[in-house]
Formats: C-alpha cells, structure tokens, sequence
C-alpha cells in the first residue's frame, strides 16, 4: 500500500508541537473527527453508568457486572486481525460510518429492553453487537485520524485525543447519573446515547474523503498477522502497550465502582456519577497540562513511575471509606494514566507506517480493550470470590509488581528517548 502525500502546511515542528497546544485542532477534518469523538465517547459514558446501576440494580451481583465488560471485549478481541485487514484495505471513512450505525441501533435497542425490563441475556447479546461494531471501529478511526494531521503535530494529536476523551467521561457519567436520578430509570440514557452516536455519524460524514490506495493484498494468515509480527519486532512498543494491559487490567477499579458507591461509601446513583467521572477529571486535568507543556525528555522513566503511581492510590481507593478521599484517589489514578496514554500513542503512530495503521491500531485496541473490559471481567469475578476491597487493594499491588517486572524484561524503556526522536 501507498499512501499519496497530505498537502499540509510546512510548519516548524518546535513551533507547531512545543508552543502551539491547539496545533492540531487547526486542521478543520480532524476538528470534526474530535467534536465526533467527544459526542460518541460522551453517549458511550452515560450508556455505561447506566446499564451499571440498571442491572446491579435488578440483579445484585458483582459477576452480573463483570459480565457486560466480557460481552463487549470478546468480540474486539475475535475480530482483531480481521477488523485491523479492512481498516487497511477498505475505505475507512466508510467503515467508521458502517459500525457507528451499529452503535446507534444497539443503543435503541437497550432502551426497549430496559422499557420492557427484558432478559439480562437480551442486554448482553446488544453488548456483543456493540462490540462487534467497536472491532471495526478502533482500528478504522484511528488509522483516518492520522491521515488529517501532518506527522510534526502527532504528539500534540495524541494528547487532544486523551483531553477528547477525558473529556467525554467526565461528561458522559455525570448526565447519566443525574439523568436517572431525575427520570427515575436508565431507559431514555439509551436513546440520549444513541442520539450522540447519530450526531457523530453527522460530523464524519462531512470530513473530507481522503486520496489514499489502499492495499491490494488478499487476505491471508501473513497479511493479517503483520501488525502483530510489526508490534512484536518493536519491542519498545511492546513494552508500553504490556505495561498499560496488565496496569488497568490487575488495577481498574471502575467496573466495580457501582459496589462501592451503594454498599461501601453508601451514596447514591449522583454520586456514583461523579465517582465515575472522577478519573476523567483527573486525566482532563494532566492532559491539558501535558498540551501546554514541551515534550517529555525521558518518557521511559515517567511511564514507569506513572503507572507506579496508579497502583499505589488504587489500593489507597479500596481501603478507604470517605467518600471525598474516594473521589481524590479516583481522580489521582486517571491523572497518572494519562501520561502513559500520551506517551504510548505517540510512540505506536510515530513507528507504525501508513500501511499497517489500521492493524497495528487492531492489535493496541485489543490490548485496550482486554486492560479495560476483561479488567473489569476480572474484577468482577474477584469481588465475587474475595470482596470488593481484596479485589481493588490486591490489583494495585499487582500493578506494582507488572512496572517492576517490565523494567527488568525490557531494560530498553527505562531508557526511552525524547519521542519525536523517534521520527
């Protein structure tokens, strides 16, 4: 594949990625493709916090919760080297629209499911559709994103990617817990997220089509694998992308925060809110920090620490009782994981060529999604057995030991460069 030159403007990269912290938002198409993303992210939140409270709500039980993360992660993960071929082969702007209709669909469906208070196994087969639409999604978007920007601002699009996102989840959880404290169900959330998918499908149909050829190469064992064989021979990208997946996975405490909210810190659905926007907070916080600040000298050794720092107020969060020091902790842990998204996503789109953008983004996705959705699985599941506070306090000392023992297998991040000279 060979992707004809973006005729962006010639731009000093010291003035572009040091001092200008809206460089990128000065390209109108990836302005769209942001606003997009804050809206889908946003109906996404409040989708979330609302199936949480429903079925905890009507069930009770912590693997009833584990299971919505599960529902949604095993397609991404089936679907990982398929999805990664079409966002290389097939126009990904199409693909984008395709499987953020699916998003809006599943969404209205959840709202008559809740309607009619059907079955937990109904919720959980649109969860698996919404899945499926998140497996082409991922690696579809992330590999047109970059296509908008000229490389010299990729480090300043990296971080409005964090801020976007941060953004819509502080955003998202929030409307959602007033809204069903005052509609008094989770059943209009439902069509609220669908109504913010719809908007999104709206702004990326008008981005403009990008000029790109597309590879030709028939799908096979070897050309669906290449993005996981391109990861493999990156070891450093390897590096980050292991540390970031057992992190989240042994230390997200977010899947069980319905558990902690009614029966720990005895609060209610507003509440549980704010708790589930609180990472956003503090990830918004550092990341609009980090936009406004030059580029980190030794990324290495602040992705390390970073993630050290996540596992010790994770167990600070499960052995308190306070809501407001709660609160504090929550907002402290997305501060830290904040600077190991930026530093991970510039370092994966700096090394990654055009050609195997969209399964490279596949296979960064699935480890994502498998830190974030199997994580709260696993949370899930270890609450049921042990308790909420063994399963929260236990997977931030887990978290210690995966930045201890990443350090010692791949001794290369420790000593990881400025990265744009990675370029």
């Amino acid at each position: 594949m060979s992707s004809s030159k973006q005729k962006f403007p010639k731009l000093l990269k010291t003035e572009v990625a040091q001092q200008d912290p809206f460089a990128a938002l000065r390209y109108r198409d990836y302005r769209l493709f942001t606003i997009g993303r804050v809206l889908l992210f946003t109906g996404s939140q409040m989708q979330t916090i609302a199936i949480g409270w429903e079925l905890y709500e009507r069930t009770n039980s912590a693997m009833v919760l584990g299971g919505v993360g599960l529902a949604q992660v095993l397609p991404m993960i089936a679907l990982t080297l398929i999805a990664g071929h079409v966002a290389d082969k097939s126009d990904r702007k199409h693909t984008m629209l395709l499987s953020i209709m699916l998003l809006v669909l599943c969404s209205l469906a959840l709202a008559v499911i809740s309607y009619y208070q059907g079955s937990v196994v109904l919720v959980y087969t649109f969860l698996l559709l919404t899945g499926i639409a998140r497996a082409f999604l991922k690696p579809a978007s992330d590999a047109l994103m970059w296509q908008l920007i000229p490389k010299s601002i990729f480090t300043n699009a990296a971080t409005w990617n964090s801020i976007s996102f941060q953004l819509a989840t502080v955003i998202g959880p929030a409307l959602g817990g007033f809204a069903i404290a005052i509609l008094g169900s989770a059943t209009r959330v439902y069509v609220l997220a669908a109504i913010a998918s719809f908007l999104c499908f709206a702004l990326t149909v008008a981005i403009k089509d990008q000029k790109t050829t597309f590879t030709k190469e028939p799908i096979s064992l070897k050309a669906l694998s290449a993005g996981a064989k391109f990861v493999w021979q990156n070891q450093v990208i390897l590096a980050a992308i292991t540390l970031d997946l057992f992190a989240v996975l042994l230390g997200g405490a977010v899947a069980l925060l319905p558990i902690f909210a009614k029966d720990i810190l005895q609060v209610g659905p507003v509440e549980l809110g704010y708790l589930q926007a609180a990472p956003s907070i503090g990830a918004l916080i550092m990341a609009v920090a980090l936009a406004h600040l030059p580029p980190l000298r030794k990324p290495g050794p602040a992705l390390l620490w970073s993630v050290v720092g996540f596992g010790i107020v994770t167990i600070i969060f499960g052995l308190s009782r306070w809501f407001w020091l709660s609160l504090l902790m929550l907002a402290l842990s997305g501060a830290l994981d904040s600077i190991s998204v930026v530093i991970r996503h510039t370092l994966v789109q700096i090394r990654t060529p055009n050609h195997l953008r969209g399964r490279v983004a596949a296979i960064n996705s699935v480890f994502i999604s498998a830190s974030n959705e199997l994580g709260g699985f696993e949370s899930g599941l270890t609450a049921a057995l042990f308790g909420p506070v063994i399963s929260v306090v236990g997977g931030g000392i887990g978290t210690i030991i995966v930045v201890i023992a990443t350090a010692m297998i791949w001794p290369e991040i420790r000593k990881l460069g400025a990265l744009h000279e990675y370029e």
